[in-house]
């Protein structure tokens, strides 16, 4: 049967839910290592009316069908407020999954590719989201490695397909398996007093998520803003954006996983570190839905996990390459053992930021994955 192409009205739940539902309930069923995302946190994403980023974003998205049954889904993207920034004008895909088929990956690719086109886009990219927000990145190492809550996963094949299509590299992430130490590494302690001396700082704790929010919370994504600024295609957080994640994650992450950095003398904040417990057993045993079951394994993974996932680490451009870092580890790691944690997973980080990658040097790690995103002139 030949494919049909249906575009997906983002207004209608009940189309919105096939989109989400795809990748969950057939393409990646039975496969151990994909871990789906949380539905109703995908559905905000790509709803306009909940996600602030279409402030300066506008999207479509399409599904594949043979036989009236799904077979792939991909969304095209523009971030006006991107393209403005690098002089581009680049339209980007993403939320992209399809099964291993030329006629359905080349009907999904021409879609996004002809609305890109008639928005006056030169470039498409992907697979990226609308912001740095979004998990970004065709994974093409590690496929038999557990996958995490803020990442894609996907199969060997995307990738044949993406280069058989002209799509060339344009940027790779790396991910680490970092062995938690059954202590502070001792020369990463000295660093760390050194630094406190040195610069003044010292770290912060809560125990009212309450008050961490009302002191630093917009703080906290400000830096990120801030730290972040000059990396691929940031996409600086507006202040509704800030606002929309406060409320979306900070009250709910473990406050012993969440490290802060600050000045001494104005109570300023320099550097940030927010880990959280591996949610990945337990969405892929709730398959992504918090009801009627999937609350108990998710609050469960806060309280039994031997996975720690590194969600980010940002530390303000003036004290950067000056051992702030160590600052953050020697505050976590203690946490860490506390826990049970075993091994921490790293975000995804561009491989050329070696910035980031030198904090690794005090750890155990192997490279265990790998992401690309690529892109070609339409």
């Amino acid at each position: 049967m030949a494919i049909e192409i249906r575009e997906i009205n983002p207004h209608s739940k009940r189309e919105l839910l096939r989109f989400v539902h795809f990748p969950i309930d057939t393409l990646y069923r039975d496969n151990t290592c994909y871990v789906p995302a949380l539905v109703s946190d995908e559905m905000g994403t790509l709803n306009p009316r909940e996600n602030p980023a279409f402030d300066f974003c506008e999207s479509v998205y399409y599904m594949a069908y043979r036989d009236g049954k799904p077979v792939g889904r991909i969304a095209g993207i523009i971030n006006r407020v991107v393209n403005e920034r690098m002089g581009k004008r680049e339209g980007r895909f993403g939320f992209v999954d399809f099964i291993d088929d030329n006629e359905v990956v080349d009907k999904l690719i021409e879609a996004v590719t002809t609305w890109a086109r008639e928005k006056g886009m030169t470039q498409l990219t992907g697979p990226l989201g609308f912001t740095d927000m979004d998990p970004e990145g065709c994974l093409v190492e590690g496929f038999d490695q557990l996958s995490n809550q803020a990442t894609i996963y996907n199969h060997a094949y995307y990738r044949v397909h993406f280069e058989r299509l002209g799509f060339k590299k344009d940027v790779d992430w790396i991910e680490l398996k970092i062995k938690v130490p059954e202590a502070v590494p001792e020369k990463m302690s000295r660093v760390s007093a050194i630094v406190k001396r040195r610069f003044d700082v010292d770290n912060v704790h809560y125990t009212s998520r309450k008050k961490l929010v009302a002191d630093y919370g917009e703080a906290i994504f400000k830096l990120i803003n801030k730290a972040y600024d000059s990396l691929f295609g940031y996409s600086p957080l507006t202040q509704k954006q800030i606002d929309h994640y406060i409320k979306m994650y900070l009250p709910f992450l473990p406050l012993d996983d969440i490290s802060l950095i600050v000045k001494n003398e104005d109570k300023r904040l320099i550097g940030v570190g927010i880990a959280i417990p591996s949610m990945s057993r337990a969405l892929i045993k709730c398959r992504g839905r918090l009801f009627p079951t999937g609350w108990y394994h998710l609050l469960r993974a806060f309280k039994r996990n031997d996975i720690v996932d590194l969600m980010l680490v940002a530390v303000d451009p003036e004290y950067q390459n000056k051992g702030v870092n160590s600052l953050l580890f020697t505050d976590l790691i203690p946490s860490f053992i506390k826990h049970g944690y075993k091994w921490a997973e790293s975000n995804p980080e561009l491989e050329l930021n070696t910035k980031v990658l030198q904090q690794w040097d005090y750890f155990e790690r192997e490279q265990h994955k790998r992401r690309r995103a690529y892109t070609k002139p339409i």
